[in-house]
C-alpha cells in the first residue's frame, strides 16, 4: 500500500464542502464576531483612545484595548521554540509595528462588528521608526542561532587565502524581498467557553504549539485548552506559531462567556501574521580553471523585530551542497521597525539558493563551462563542514536525470543568441538541497472489535495529503483493506505530534504510525498464540503474515477482528513514537537531505523584455515515496512558488509608515494559471535507511528550493541581462536587452 498513487481519503469532503475548516465550525451555535483595529502609524505610543461611539453601534458587545485586555501571560524566553511561547496581545499603549492590534470590536454580526471599528477613535505620538532596510543594514548584530538551532557563522579552513589564490573569482551582491505564505485559507479562530475548559477551534499547524501558546497567554492550564483542526486549507510555515486573531477571539470568548470568532482579511494578512525576511546576500566563489570549486563564502544580512528575533537560516543551505576546502558563512540581523520574521516555506534555502545557484551560473559563465557538469564537478564525497558521510545523496542523479530528460544538450552555450521571432529563448538549470528533520510525534493505533483501525494524533493536515499517506501505512501496517483504516487528525486531546512544518510531517508521522501497528501486531499474535480457542494458538508468530484483515501462519489464519473480539472486546491498541533529532544518533553521524536539479526555459519579449516560462523540470531524490500522486502536488507547487520568487513576489514597505503599500492579492503579485505552462517533477526511486525505518524523507520544500535560480539563470542565458535584485522585472531587464533587427 505505501508508494501507491491512492486518491485522497478526505478528497469527497473537501469537493462536498464537508471537511470544515476554522471558520466554518458550529458545533458552539451561533457565535460572536470580532474585527481587528490596527494601528495606523509603525511606531510610537497611543496617547487617546475613545471606544464611545464604537460601543454605541448597534449589535456591539464590547470593545477591547489595552486599557481593559484581560492580563496575560508573557513571553517566555526560556521555551526553546518562539511557537509554544506565550503570545500577548494589546498589552500596552506603545506601537511596534504598522497594523498590530489597538482594539477588538465584537458584534452580534461581523458587518456590524467591522462598522463600529471604523468608530474607534486613536491618537498616537509617533516615534521615528525604522522601516528602510537599506539605511540600516550596516547596523548589524549577530545572533546567538539561526533558525532550527543551526550555528551563526561557520568557518573551515582558510578562505581569504583560497579565495585570493583562486583562478576564477566571482564576488557579487544578492537580494531578496520580504515574501509572504499566504495560504488560501486566511488565519481564523472561533474560541468556545465551556465551563472551565477553553474550546479553540483554530487554522493552525501545529496543535501541540497552539495549545502551550493559548494557555500560556491566558494564564491557563495547558489540559483545559482544547484545539480543534481537523482541516487546514495551506500554512506554508504562516501557521506553525498562533497570532492576534486567536488570542484576541480567546480573551473576548472568555470575558464574555460566549463563543467568538475572529478572522484576519487578507489585508490584515500582511500585517499581524509575519514574513520572509529582506535579505542581502554576498557570495563569494573561487575556484581553478577545471571549474573546481577552492574557496566559498555566503555572508547574509537579513531584517528583524526588535522584540521577536527570527534569523532566517539563509547561509546554512551552501554548508552541505559542494565541495570546497576553504568556507565561510555569516548571518547578521538588522533591527526594524516591522513585523516579525517567519518560517516561510523552504526557510533559509529558498532565498539562500536564488544567490548561490545564481553564482554558480555565473562562475559558468566565466569558465565557459556547461552548469551541469560545473555542479558535477564540485560534488563532495562527505559533507564538507560536518566531515560526516552522507546518509543517501543523489545529486548528480538528479542533475544527469534531469539533463537527459529535459534535451539541456541543445541549450544555448552563449546568452543572448537564440531567438523565436521577436522572442528571446534561454535554458536555465540549479540544483537543490534541503536538510531533513525529524522532532518528537506519536501515533496510537486503535484496532477495534469490527476489525477497523483508527489512527489517532494532533498531527495536521494543511492540504498536503496526511489522511491519506497515514491511511496507507496503517492499511499495510495490519493488513487492512483502505477503507477500514480511520485517521483522525488535528485535536489536542489526541497523541501529541509536532505537526506539518518543516517537511518533516509526514515522515514523523507515518514513522511513529508504522511503529504502532508493529506493536499493536506484536499484541495480537500474543493474544492469538496465548489463546487455546484461536487456530494460531501456539504457532511461531515469526512467521505471521498480516493481509486482507487476517493473520495467516503457515497455512493457517484468522480474521484480526475475531481475535480482537474475544480477547479485547473494547479494542486494542499501541502507539508508536519518533524522537527529536538531536536524540537520534543518525542525525549526528550522518549529513540528511534531500536534493533535486530544477531545469526552465523561458522566452523574453526582444523589445518588452516582458519574461514567460515555456517549461519546467524537476528532478528530485527524497527517499521512499509513500504517495506519488500526492508528493508529485507538493513539488509541483514548490516549484511554482520558485518562479513566483524569481519573477514576481515582492512586498513594498512605505518607507514613512512601515505600512506594506502593496497589502492584497491584486498588488502582490504570485503565479496564476496563464504564467505556468508545463510543469513537470520526477521523483527517483529511493531509500534512506539513516532516516527513518521507512526510509522516507520530507519532500514538501525541496521543489521551491533553487527553483527560481534556473528561471533566474534562464533569463540571463535568454539576455545577456543578470539581474541580483530578486524579482527580476521588466525594468531590471530592458535597458539591457540586445538590439535586434527587425
Amino acid at each position: 500500500m505505501i508508494g501507491q498513487a491512492v486518491n485522497r481519503v478526505d478528497g469527497p469532503l473537501k469537493a462536498t464542502g464537508r471537511a470544515a475548516y476554522a471558520y466554518e465550525h458550529w458545533e458552539a451555535g451561533q457565535p460572536l464576531y470580532g474585527f481587528i483595529v490596527g494601528a495606523t502609524i509603525g511606531k510610537g505610543r497611543i496617547t487617546r483612545i475613545d471606544t464611545d461611539d464604537a460601543e454605541r453601534a448597534p449589535g456591539v458587545h464590547w470593545v477591547m484595548t489595552h486599557l481593559n485586555a484581560p492580563e496575560q501571560g508573557p513571553r517566555d524566553e526560556s521555551i526553546s521554540f518562539e511557537y509554544w511561547r506565550a503570545q500577548p496581545e494589546m498589552t500596552s499603549a506603545e506601537i511596534h509595528y504598522y497594523g498590530e492590534p489597538v482594539a477588538l470590536v465584537v458584534a452580534t454580526t461581523l458587518e456590524q462588528a467591522r462598522a463600529a471599528a471604523g468608530l474607534v477613535e486613536v491618537e498616537y505620538t509617533t516615534g521615528r521608526g525604522r522601516f528602510d532596510f537599506g539605511e540600516y543594514e550596516d547596523d548589524v548584530y549577530i545572533p546567538k542561532a539561526v533558525n532550527a538551532g543551526l550555528p551563526t557563522d561557520t568557518a573551515v579552513g582558510d578562505f581569504d587565502a583560497g579565495f585570493a589564490g583562486a583562478d576564477v573569482q566571482i564576488d557579487q551582491q544578492y537580494s531578496t524581498p520580504y515574501e509572504f505564505s499566504l495560504p488560501i485559507e486566511p488565519n481564523a479562530c472561533l474560541a468556545e467557553p465551556r465551563g472551565e475548559d477553553l474550546i479553540v477551534y483554530l487554522s493552525t499547524q501545529i496543535v501541540d504549539a497552539a495549545q502551550a501558546s493559548v494557555a500560556g497567554t491566558l494564564r491557563m492550564d495547558s489540559e483545559r485548552v482544547h484545539v480543534v483542526a481537523p482541516f487546514v486549507g495551506g500554512g506554508f510555515g504562516s501557521k506553525l506559531g498562533i497570532h492576534a486573531e486567536t488570542i484576541l477571539a480567546a480573551l473576548a470568548a472568555r470575558t464574555l462567556r460566549r463563543p467568538v470568532k475572529v478572522a484576519l482579511t487578507r489585508q490584515q494578512v500582511f500585517q499581524l501574521v509575519g514574513m520572509r525576511p529582506i535579505s542581502s546576500q554576498r557570495v563569494r566563489l573561487g575556484a581553478g580553471r577545471d571549474g573546481r570549486l577552492t574557496a566559498i563564502a555566503h555572508d547574509v544580512t537579513m531584517h528583524t523585530n526588535p522584540d521577536i528575533e527570527f534569523a532566517e537560516q539563509t547561509a546554512a543551505t551552501v554548508r552541505s551542497l559542494y565541495a570546497a576546502p576553504h568556507r565561510l558563512t555569516s548571518h547578521r540581523l538588522t533591527a526594524l521597525d516591522l513585523p516579525r520574521g517567519t518560517d516561510v516555506r523552504a526557510p533559509g534555502e529558498a532565498p539562500g539558493m536564488l544567490a548561490i545557484e545564481s553564482a554558480m551560473d555565473e562562475l559558468a559563465d566565466a569558465l565557459r563551462m556547461d552548469p551541469v557538469e560545473l555542479r558535477i564537478r564540485n560534488e563532495p564525497t562527505v559533507d564538507p563542514e560536518r566531515d560526516v558521510p552522507y546518509s543517501d545523496r543523489h545529486l548528480v542523479e538528479c542533475l544527469r536525470e534531469g539533463a537527459r530528460r529535459f534535451g539541456w544538450e541543445n541549450h544555448p552555450d552563449t546568452p543572448a543568441s537564440a531567438r523565436e521571432g521577436r522572442w528571446l529563448v534561454g535554458y536555465g538549470m540549479s540544483s537543490a538541497i534541503r536538510g531533513h528533520f525529524q522532532g518528537p510525534t506519536t501515533v496510537r493505533v486503535r484496532l477495534d472489535a469490527d476489525g477497523t483501525a483508527v489512527v489517532l494524533t494532533d498531527m495536521t493536515d494543511i492540504g498536503t495529503g496526511t489522511y491519506t499517506i497515514l491511511s496507507q501505512v496503517a492499511a499495510e501496517g495490519l493488513g487492512l483493506p483502505l477503507e477500514r483504516v480511520r485517521v483522525e487528525l488535528g485535536r489536542s486531546d489526541n497523541p501529541t505530534s509536532w505537526g506539518s512544518g518543516g517537511s518533516w510531517g509526514a515522515t514523523n508521522s507515518c514513522t511513529a504510525a508504522h511503529r504502532a501497528c508493529a506493536a499493536l501486531r506484536e499484541k495480537l499474535l500474543n493474544a492469538a498464540r496465548g489463546d487455546a480457542g484461536s487456530p494460531l494458538h501456539g504457532l511461531d508468530p515469526a512467521d505471521a503474515v498480516f493481509s486482507d484483515g487476517n493473520v495467516a501462519i503457515g497455512g493457517v489464519s484468522e480474521a484480526l477482528s475475531e481475535i480482537v473480539a474475544r480477547s479485547h472486546p473494547e479494542g486494542v491498541e499501541a502507539e508508536g513514537r519518533v524522537r527529536y533529532m538531536g536524540d537520534d544518533p543518525n542525525y549526528t553521524d550522518y549529513s540528511i537531505n534531500t536534493y533535486g536539479a530544477h531545469f526552465a526555459e523561458v522566452g523574453v519579449d526582444a523589445d518588452t523584455a516582458e519574461i514567460r516560462l515555456r517549461r519546467m523540470l524537476g528532478v528530485f531524490s527524497v527517499g521512499r515515496v509513500f504517495n506519488p500522486k500526492t508528493i508529485r502536488s507538493q513539488l509541483i507547487g514548490g516549484m511554482i512558488w520558485g518562479v513566483g520568487a524569481a519573477l514576481e513576489e515582492e512586498a513594498v514597505v512605505d518607507l514613512r509608515s512601515g505600512a506594506f503599500v502593496n497589502r492584497d492579492l491584486a498588488g502582490y503579485l504570485v503565479p496564476v494559471h496563464a504564467d505556468i505552462p508545463a510543469v513537470e517533477a520526477v521523483v527517483l526511486d529511493g531509500y534512506d535507511d539513516k532516516a527513518n525505518p521507512l526510509g522516507a524523507k520530507g519532500a514538501g520544500e525541496v521543489g521551491i528550493c533553487g527553483a527560481g535560480a534556473a528561471v533566474a539563470n534562464a533569463v540571463f542565458n535568454a539576455t545577456g541581462v543578470r539581474v541580483r535584485d530578486f524579482p527580476i522585472t521588466i525594468e531590471k531587464v530592458l535597458p539591457g536587452l540586445p538590439l535586434l533587427e527587425a
